[in-house]
Order: structure tokens, then sequence, then C-alpha cells
């Protein structure tokens, strides 16, 4: 079988693919990117039926091209958001092959680039763009083993209530995903159980400004590194109902009973840790030192903006907070599902090259791998805190795309003094 010959081989058609076409094509590179199933395929089918963006359609979209089914305040819904990919992916002539795996990857011997193994055939490559992004395995803690009578399913399996066993539902994982799915059950009708680690709880809307602009004007989204400690902490955030801010003691008044981590799994008894005060108190101390720096821009910038006190106002404690519940006969209390919100890990097993450490993690600098003609994107943290946000993949792929053309400039430069020196020119 002949092999397809392309300079550049970007894998992966989601947010991080479509701003790397993007930038290539401005450059002048030849390339393609190639997608095992749909453009932004995740948006549709690992997500929960009732999901919205966190962000608001002004501020998480690419610089080229705005929603047009969306007010810019509001918060675009998962297909919305797929459709807004594949528009773009239009817009800009994206060389988009759907339908293709990659299986593997590697180095080529004695010659430039990698050979490429594909369900479509071989591809030969000058450079790979790794653009899988961080959400390719989804990670449920061995815990609970699954001769366990009862239902367990990671948060991008979940779709909707109607798809759980009747009973009461454990909810494993603080973040974004975690409280909203909780949130959503428990207004089905059934008793929710909601275990809470750490996590960041900012404001979804302060002073008349969202949260994503206080972060963008406090230089927050540019961090280009975690706080000590906080490299595993999670955002409670929510677009969900119009966006509002995420509340603890709120989700425990509506019916949801709080608990720690969990920890432990025991015939039939859950067990959680003894953190969960310290974790809603914790969320609170950074809620309300965001407030603080906030107006603190305020007044140093002199903005008429509205003053907001009750944002600082806490509704009291639960009952899950003043007596924690450590042990739950999941039996007794009726829990029959287990829903565990507890994120992803990466998968590059087609990616056999030398640009990983012991545990499988990508070796990178702002997306330049140590493998030479090997780079990533979508990655969290890749070059600041929001490279795993929308419109902060699309920054990520422009410098990528500017070391690739640094590296084409050095191998012209390489295959001119060839030509001289042999006497071709």
């Amino acid at each position: 079988m002949t092999s397809q010959e392309v300079e550049v081989l970007v894998v992966g058609a989601g947010q991080a693919g479509v701003a790397m076409s993007e930038h290539l094509s401005e450059r002048g590179i030849s390339h393609l990117v190639l997608e095992r199933h749909r453009i932004a395929e995740r948006w549709r089918t690992m997500r929960w039926d009732s999901l919205v963006a966190n962000g608001p359609a002004w501020h998480d979209r690419f610089p080229g091209l705005e929603f047009t089914d969306v007010e810019p305040g509001e918060f675009p819904s998962k297909e919305q958001v797929a459709d807004y990919f594949v528009a773009y992916a239009e817009k800009i002539g994206a060389p988009i092959r759907c339908g293709v795996e990659v299986q593997s990857v590697r180095r080529n011997v004695g010659t430039p680039g990698f050979q490429v193994e594909t369900s479509d055939g071989e591809f030969k490559a000058r450079y790979v763009v790794a653009a899988t992004g961080p959400f390719q395995r989804p990670v449920i803690p061995a815990v609970v083993p699954e001769t366990a009578d009862l239902v367990q399913m990671h948060s991008s399996s979940y779709r909707n209530p109607g798809q759980l066993p009747e009973g009461a539902v454990l909810v494993v994982g603080a973040g974004s995903s975690g409280v909203q799915i909780a949130a959503e059950i428990q207004r089905s009708g059934r008793q929710v159980f909601l275990s809470v680690g750490p996590h960041d709880r900012p404001p979804r809307n302060y002073r008349g400004r969202d949260f994503c602009w206080w972060l963008g004007v406090l230089g927050k989204w540019d961090a280009s590194t975690p706080a000590a400690g906080a490299e595993h902490v999670t955002i409670a955030v929510s677009g969900a109902d119009g966006g509002h801010t995420v509340d603890f003691r709120a989700l425990a008044e509506s019916g949801i009973k709080l608990v720690g981590r969990t920890t432990a799994f025991d015939n039939g008894t859950m067990r959680f840790a003894g953190d969960l005060r310290d974790n809603i108190e914790n969320g609170d101390a950074h809620y309300l030192e965001l407030l603080d720096e906030a107006d603190a821009y305020i007044e140093r910038n002199g903005l008429d903006l509205p003053d907001e006190p009750e944002a600082r106002l806490l509704r009291p404690d639960p009952e899950s907070l003043t007596n924690p519940i450590r042990e739950l006969d999941l039996a007794g209390a009726g829990v029959a599902s287990i829903v565990w919100a507890t994120g992803f890990a990466v998968d590059y097993s087609w990616l056999q090259v030398d640009a990983f450490d012991e545990k499988g993690k990508p070796l990178q600098q702002r997306g330049v791998s140590t493998e030479p003609g090997v780079y990533f994107l979508g990655l969290p943290w890749q070059s600041r805190r929001g490279s795993s946000f929308i419109w902060g993949v699309w920054h990520d792929a422009k410098y990528v795309a500017d070391q690739i053309t640094i590296q084409r400039s050095y191998l012209d430069h390489n295959q001119q003094h060839a030509l001289v020196t042999s006497g071709a020119v």
C-alpha cells in the first residue's frame, strides 16, 4: 500500500485540532487533521443531555467567529458548542478527514519524520500534533468492586436521571460536572449524596461581571503554574439554568446530603474522609478572596460597578456539615447507583515516541515535546491556566504553529545548504 505524505498531521478534530488547523493555514503550512469520529465528537457523546458551557458565549469561543444562535451572555448547549466548531472548520476550510482512527505513530529510522498507521492506511508526516486533549480515558477509582450490587458509571456515560435504576444516588466529585449532575438528579425526585473534595468556588457573577471577566482582568487566566498544592483542585462553577454560583450549603438545603471525600468501601459500607468542613471552608475562602481582589480592582481603576454586599453572606451550616456522615450503609440508605465525576486520564498509547514520563504524562513545554517533531495541544496548564479552555487552546495553537514554522526554516536552510555544497545551485 502506498503511503500518503503530509507535512503536518494533526490528530483530533475537537477545539484543539480546529484551532491548530487555522494557525497552520495562516502560515501556509500543508497539513491534514484526522478525526476518528466527528468534529467535536466528545461534546456530543461524552456529556450529559442538559450540559451547557461553563463560560458565556462572548468568552468561550475563538476570535474569528461568534455564536450566531446564542446571546453573548448566555451559555451554549453542548450541541451548540459542537455545531460551532463544525461551522468554524467550514469557515476556515480546515482539511479534516473524519472516520479515520490513528493507530500508531513511530519515528522513521534513517529519514526524517514519522510513520503513521491508521484505519485508512499509512501516512508519512514530517511533524505530528497530538490534539486529542486531556479527556481521553475516564477514571473511576478502584474503590467499589464491579461485583458489588450497584450500578456504577462515569460522568462521561451519564445522560439523564432516567438511565439510573430506582433509588438514591451517590455522586462522587465536587467539580462542575459533579455538582450539576447531583442537582439534576435531586430535582428528579431522588435522594442524592454528594462526595465533596477540595475545590475552588468562584462567584458566577459579581458586581455585574461574569467570573470569566474577573479572572481575565485580575490576570488569573494567565497564571503559568497552579498554586502549590492546587495542581488537582477542581473548579466548581456552573452555566446551568442561566448560570449561578455553586453553593454547597444551598445544595444541602435542596435536600442533597454532603459527605467528605470517598475513601473506602467494605462489605456494602462506604467510608468518607473527615475533610468535608475543611473542603467547604477552603472553597469559601477562595470565593471571598476573589471578591476582595475584585473590590480592590474596582477601587483602583475607579470603575462604576454596583455594590453587592449580599454576595458575602454565607448560608448557615447544614446538618451534613455539623454532623458529618463518615460511614454509609449504601443498601440501608437505598443507594442503588454511583456516578463517578472523577475526571479523566490521558491515553497516548498510539503515540509510540520518546515524549512521556514513567506515568505516561507528556514531557513538553508549551506543547513542544522532548521528541523533536512531536507537539501537544489542549493540555491543562499547557502554557497558562486558560490552556484547556476554548479560547485558551486557540492561543496555545498559535504558539505551536510558530514553533513548527521555526523548525521548517531550519530544515529549509539545511536543504538549501546541501544544494549549494553539492553544486546544484
